[in-house]
């Protein structure tokens, strides 16, 4: 009996275990961003590629929010005087950081890399992030949530290993 209640209780742990990192991971509450940032007007009406502002896609694990550094290559003066494009310039001209949210979050234990996705595996970037070059405002949540069988369908859909210990560390 005592066995019984041990093995009802590690099972019990790991289902609210898994629950818990489920939904720290999949991320379902929207994000409001601190600029009304336009994906329609960078990347599709002046075709800037997403790699010139994201630009550690493909060299490294992350691709990286662009900040003032980035923004600053076209923003240090004031262009269209948008509240928007104001606000960049406000931040650029301050030397402030814009406090982007991120709502993208790979778990610590899954080891995933944008350099070997983007570089190696010519994935392109609406696969996982969707058409961004129409939206007239910063997502406000995950185009494709990480979850384990979203990877495990591209992975086989691309011929790609699926074996555990390629991903998870």
């Amino acid at each position: 009996m005592k066995k019984l209640l041990i093995l009802l209780a590690i099972a019990v742990g790991f289902s609210a275990g898994v629950f818990v990192v489920n939904r720290a991971v999949s991320r379902e509450e929207k994000v409001v961003q601190p600029i009304d940032f336009s994906h329609a007007l960078h990347a599709g009406k002046y075709r800037i590629p997403c790699m010139a502002c994201h630009q550690r896609v493909m060299m490294g694990a992350r691709a990286s929010i662009p900040n003032i550094e980035v923004c600053g290559a076209c923003h240090s003066t004031p262009m269209k005087k948008t509240p928007g494009e104001l606000l960049v310039y406000r931040y650029v001209s301050r030397h402030r950081q814009i406090p982007w949210y991120s709502i993208y979050h790979v778990p610590d234990y899954v080891y995933f890399s944008h350099r070997r996705h983007v570089a190696i595996g010519k994935l392109d970037c609406k696969d996982c992030h969707g058409d961004m070059a129409s939206l007239n405002s910063p997502p406000t949540t995950q185009f494709l949530q990480i979850k384990t069988q979203n990877c495990w369908n591209c992975h086989e859909k691309h011929n790609v290993t699926t074996d555990c210990s390629h991903c998870h560390r």
